[in-house]
């Protein structure tokens, strides 16, 4: 039940946190090296992060080789901010702790959310993982 000691119980109360962001529609954990979740949260008629995952997964990767290319270190991107009309999608690669290949991925409803107080949230709860 762990992946290079990331405990499944740290996942879910990461995922239950970003849960609670105003205007959170789901969030996830995913390994971009594999492409497979590792835990997902989403409202009844929310997004299906099983789709999304493989489109995020090509701009995170996409965006990791851009900074590899420009020799610039991976712990230096923050996060990754995808806006569509109705939706922010955010992501959080964890480049920065041990958990090489995981990102978090929060998709927020764009009328009810506060990017700043998501991109801080995010910041904590990649410390709980």
């Amino acid at each position: 039940m762990y992946r290079e000691g990331l405990a499944v119980a740290a996942i879910q109360v990461a995922l239950n946190w970003a849960m609670r962001l105003d205007g959170a529609l789901g969030a996830a954990v995913f390994d971009y090296i594999s492409r497979m979740p590792l835990g997902a949260r989403t409202l009844a008629n929310g997004p299906d992060l099983d789709r999304t995952a493989h489109r995020i997964t090509d701009v995170v990767r996409a965006h990791l080789f851009a900074l590899d290319q420009s020799s610039r270190k991976p712990e230096r991107l923050e996060d990754i901010l995808i806006t569509l009309d109705d939706e922010y999608h955010l992501i959080r690669p964890l480049t920065r702790r041990t958990h090489e290949g995981l990102f978090l991925l929060v998709i927020l409803d764009r009328a009810r959310a506060d990017l700043d107080t998501a991109r801080r949230e995010l910041r904590h709860i990649e410390e709980l993982l």
